[in-house]
């Protein structure tokens, strides 16, 4: 008797547990192209739920109420987590409005500094861009590491730490000499 009581918890549990979150998913974020698979859901897990209680009541009538109990308990539990993962979900900073956009503005920002350090020839004719002792150039090192930082926190402004950065570069190319589209490089 406990070894079947125990075996059919452990069936309400997992059935429960299982139709909750697929209603959960379903009726939150879409039912999918067929128009009755709630339905078909909700059906399927009924067939384990329901005898899972009524099987253990028919064996020993407080059964059915302790196992009325478990499923409950059970389903809010689960409802309680799904809707907390969608809450830490949602805050992921890569889930935030605008994100693609300042994420491709970083890595156009970070490509355009890039050719300082790279290119042997930019850092002999601008080498207060390498310059960390230059302020324009800390403040481009500072504005990197904010816009990184941003890039992965939630509830940062990413956005606006990019256009910081790209500001941030405009002054140190000012600050060290680089011309602008209508000038010629020195050489």
């Amino acid at each position: 008797m406990p070894a079947m009581m125990l075996l059919w918890g452990v069936a309400l549990v997992l059935a429960t547990a299982a139709t909750t979150f697929v209603l959960h998913r379903k009726l939150t974020h879409g039912r999918g192209p067929e128009p009755d698979t709630i339905f078909w859901d909700l059906f399927a897990g009924l067939v384990v739920i329901l005898p899972a209680i009524l099987v253990p009541a028919v064996e020993w009538a407080p059964a059915g109420l302790i196992m009325v109990f478990v499923g409950m308990t059970t389903a809010a539990a689960t409802l309680a987590t799904s809707r907390r993962v969608d809450r830490l979900h949602a805050a992921e900073p890569r889930r935030r409005p605008g994100f693609a956009e300042a994420a491709a503005r970083h890595a156009s920002v970070l490509q355009q500094w890039q050719r300082y350090e790279l290119d042997p020839g930019q850092a002999i004719d601008f080498p207060a861009m390498t310059d960390i002792r230059t302020a324009e150039t800390a403040a481009l090192a500072r504005a990197m590491r904010e816009a990184e930082r941003c890039r992965v926190t939630p509830g940062t402004d990413y956005q606006a730490a990019v256009e910081r950065l790209a500001q941030a570069l405009i002054e140190a190319e000012r600050a060290a000499g680089v011309p602008t589209a209508g000038q010629r490089a020195p050489r």
